[in-house]
């Protein structure tokens, strides 16, 4: 019976390869796509369509140039997950001193606080110090990052659009505070390609306590292929798990495997044209087998010497996580990845910098585990002459009110109104503050700095055009910044 059935089906296929129902509805879309067709070349729609910015390659990830000369080959951006406070990290108020106790002024009755208490001003948890040559002020949270206070540019005038914690990471990781979008690293990857085809060009490194609210989507390639999305490495244990060739099949029967895979996927392909899924799934596959030979060397920290570990504090607590993450960021942009992610702080609440109970007890912790790590990682970029081709970013989600919340209570709420990032490395002027926040740090009043505009900098000191980097999408040529996002200009070298 199945034999019978299976030779009727056979016989309704055209030489071409396509049954008869098949055919006829080609043919009407055909009949109509010519009309659309005609529409279109009248409006020069293909024009626009085919002008892309970025050269098309057999390859998509082989490298690209830059739109604008720039010594940057590479970025590690440090997301500290939950939102540290500006007040009592890189932005000092004396303010908060001289009104401590008191209520925030009635004209900042429009404050969204999310339902949580408004409670009254409070002063930063630790003292401030002026550093280095430049003297910018650095919370006493940061002891080891205050050596390198020359070589950051803080942005004080942050602000974001949301403050719930996963809208605003997806959009501080995505441009825009909705699910369904590239991140910045498939974006650069997009745009430049990576210099090491053996190993992704974005990679992320999670914390051990779970990933940001919200999850894949914050390292997605949204409506890109999805060889644009970044690779996670797991925090412990083997980054990558499964990686290992079958010792029963060894790695030249797994050759003849890939192969075989290859050629069925290109029949297929050429049969139904336009399956970037499918597409992006061999190339992972290829990817993983040339991964089998150069990441587990890449993630190998048994090749660093004892001075190397201990300085990022790989060895001791609280600093052997996020230690030997950053180790590991210094070793993939050392190998030509092109963008590395790492976050600090995972899952929810107090196992992030999310500091509702206590910004001393919270922030305490987590720049504990931080700041030495950090340190260690500009200090070796610039001894390996690698700090002027790699921009490192520092910041979270959003930052947190000047006041506590509620009475008594030492901890603070959410705030997307004013918060503080900073970069360091390539085409970055150090030892800079850049606009800032009202007196007691609520809100951006000065050169405000929108989400865009950080991402407009980033690709900027990247050699990307953020105007033109753009990707055609349901009609439009989208791109990270959207509409608007302007670069920095004053904190570039």
């Amino acid at each position: 019976m199945a034999h019978t059935r299976e030779a009727r089906k056979s016989a309704m296929r055209y030489p071409c390869g396509l049954s008869r129902r098949e055919a006829i509805w080609e043919m009407g879309g055909g009949f109509a796509g010519l009309a659309l067709a005609s529409l279109l070349e009248r409006d020069g729609f293909w024009n626009q369509a085919g002008a892309g910015e970025v050269p098309a390659a057999a390859n998509p990830f082989a490298p690209q140039p830059p739109h604008l000369p720039t010594k940057v080959k590479s970025c590690i951006f440090l997301l500290m997950n939950g939102g540290p406070s500006q007040v009592d990290t890189f932005d000092p108020k004396p303010s908060l001193e001289k009104y401590a106790g008191q209520p925030l002024p009635p004209d900042k009755a429009f404050i969204n606080s999310g339902g949580r208490p408004m409670g009254l001003l409070t002063p930063s948890c630790r003292p401030f110090e002026r550093c280095g040559e430049s003297g910018l002020p650095i919370s006493g949270f940061f002891p080891h990052l205050k050596r390198h206070a020359d070589k950051l540019a803080v942005i004080r005038s942050c602000h974001t659009d949301t403050h719930a914690h996963g809208s605003a990471l997806v959009q501080m990781n995505t441009g825009k505070p909705i699910i369904g979008r590239p991140a910045l690293g498939s974006w650069v990857v997009y745009g430049l390609g990576t210099e090491n085809q053996d190993m992704p060009g974005y990679v992320v490194l999670l914390d051990k306590r779970g990933g940001p609210i919200g999850g894949q989507p914050n390292w997605s390639s949204g409506f890109m292929p999805a060889g644009y999305q970044g690779t996670l490495f797991r925090p412990i244990g083997n980054p990558i798990l499964d990686l290992a060739v079958p010792e029963s099949l060894g790695r030249e029967g797994q050759r003849r495997q890939l192969d075989l895979l290859a050629r069925l996927n290109d029949e297929h392909l050429r049969s139904r044209p336009g399956g970037e899924d499918l597409a992006a799934r061999a190339a992972s596959y290829e990817l993983a087998f040339r991964m089998q030979a150069e990441a587990p060397e890449a993630v190998d920290l048994n090749q660093e010497t004892a001075e190397t570990k201990a300085a990022y504090g790989v060895e001791t607590e609280p600093t052997a996580e996020f230690g030997r993450n950053c180790l590991i960021a210094r070793r993939l942009v050392e190998r030509g990845v092109r963008f590395v992610q790492l976050y600090s702080g995972g899952g929810h609440l107090e196992e992030t910098w999310d500091a509702h109970e206590s910004v001393e007890k919270n922030h305490g912790r987590h720049a504990g585990e931080t700041d030495q790590p950090i340190a260690a990682l500009l200090t070796d970029l610039e001894q390996r002459g690698l700090l002027e081709s790699t921009l490192v970013v520092w910041g979270g989600e959003f930052g947190r009110m000047p006041f506590s919340e509620g009475t008594g209570k030492p901890g603070r709420n959410h705030n997307p109104y004013g918060f503080t990032m900073w970069m360091a490395g390539g085409g970055v002027k150090g030892g800079t503050a850049y606009g800032a926040t009202d007196e007691f740090g609520f809100e951006a009043v000065e050169n405000r700095v929108h989400v865009h505009d950080i991402h407009a900098t980033i690709l900027h000191l990247m050699g990307l055009d953020h105007t033109r980097l753009t990707w055609f999408h349901q009609g439009r040529d989208e791109r990270l910044t959207d509409v608007y996002g302007n670069v920095i200009t004053e904190i570039l070298a």
